[in-house]
């Protein structure tokens, strides 16, 4: 069970990494792996109804994405870029601003004609804390304002703006999107019902840590960042119910497995719990809620690679991503998904 940072490298040609997504969405392809024998079979996402079973438990993150990318206007007339990253009252939020250092706290940006800025602190870790003035109600103000929030690796303009949202989502406040949902539609999302199997919601408002690269050279030395979730009371008791029986819990996506895997007591039973987690799932790691997992190719040498290489094993994973490159698949947000069993 390697933890060496090396060990989850690999060679990605740039023309792999998607730069718009699929149309329509559940037309990416999909790698079905068998995360013990190794075995892959190659489909279409929309054919992941027929790779599921009839008393399944689906399991999605349910967070809905905000056009958290704002651009302001300082007094001298500079142009500045804000990131919203996590609401800390009604108008204050921890933000990232660029260039960082043109703004001193006190000062003010415009940000067209609704909505003001002011910089409030330089927080310890370089982030800033800004407060808002307006008129009106703030998220109407930024679905105006706003654009997604799409990751570095991203460089062409998004057509369209709820394609970097999943179709079921509902609330919450990310800034990233939990890519592995976002290739249902709701025709397959119908088509997975009328099978028999149960759609469960839970909430994590995913971070812009999920990009945040590991700098040390042993993954255990990695400070993995926060994220708020919750689970609801009938979503763990489904999922209790389903694991009594021995259905199995198939996971949409990295964020929703660790939500799931934060909550889990010792007796093996998935909690109702709001909180945040921190957990860091590397090779080694338990799983004892998740049995399936719906993910997308992920960047070399990130906590992503690390936690599906622990559902299954490095090599496995090795060999699934070299074919991946080898067939041209589409890597990362917008890239093509793969499904784990």
């Amino acid at each position: 069970m390697s933890t060496k940072l090396e060990d989850y490298q690999y060679e990605l040609p740039r023309e792999l990494i998607g730069q718009q997504p699929v149309e329509p969405r559940d037309h990416a392809r999909l790698m079905v792996v068998d995360r013990r024998t190794g075995a892959i079979e190659e489909k279409m996402f929309y054919e992941l109804v027929d790779c599921l079973r009839s008393d399944d438990i689906l399991v999605r993150n349910a967070t809905k994405v905000i056009p958290a990318r704002l651009y302001g206007h300082r007094e001298s007339g500079g142009l500045m870029e804000i990131l919203l990253l996590k609401r800390h009252a009604i108008d204050t939020w921890e933000c990232l601003l660029k260039p960082a250092k043109k703004l001193k706290p006190g000062r003010t940006l415009s940000i067209g004609e609704l909505l003001k800025a002011e910089l409030l602190e330089v927080l310890p870790d370089g982030n800033r804390m800004i407060r808002f003035s307006y008129q009106g109600v703030f998220e109407e103000i930024l679905d105006q304002l706003g654009k997604m929030p799409l990751p570095p690796y991203i460089v062409e303009e998004l057509r369209e703006k709820n394609r970097y949202q999943t179709v079921y989502a509902l609330r919450g406040e990310s800034v990233a999107a939990p890519t592995a949902g976002l290739h249902f539609t709701k025709d397959l999302l119908q088509k997975i019902t009328d099978k028999g199997i149960k759609i469960v919601d839970i909430f994590l408002d995913v971070g812009l840590g999920t990009f945040r690269p590991v700098q040390t050279d042993d993954a255990r030395d990695h400070k993995m960042h926060e994220e708020t979730f919750e689970i609801g009371p009938e979503a763990a008791e489904i999922i209790n119910k389903a694991k009594e029986k021995g259905q199995r819990i198939v996971s949409v996506g990295t964020t929703t497995t660790r939500a799931l895997e934060s909550s889990v007591d010792e007796r093996g039973r998935v909690q109702p719990r709001k909180g945040v987690t921190g957990i860091f799932i590397y090779p080694g790691f338990s799983f004892r809620v998740i049995d399936a997992l719906i993910t997308n190719f992920h960047l070399p040498k990130s906590t992503l690679l690390m936690l599906v290489s622990a559902f299954s094993t490095r090599e496995i994973m090795r060999t699934a991503y070299e074919r991946a490159v080898r067939e041209k698949y589409r890597f990362f947000s917008f890239g093509d998904a793969m499904f784990i069993r």
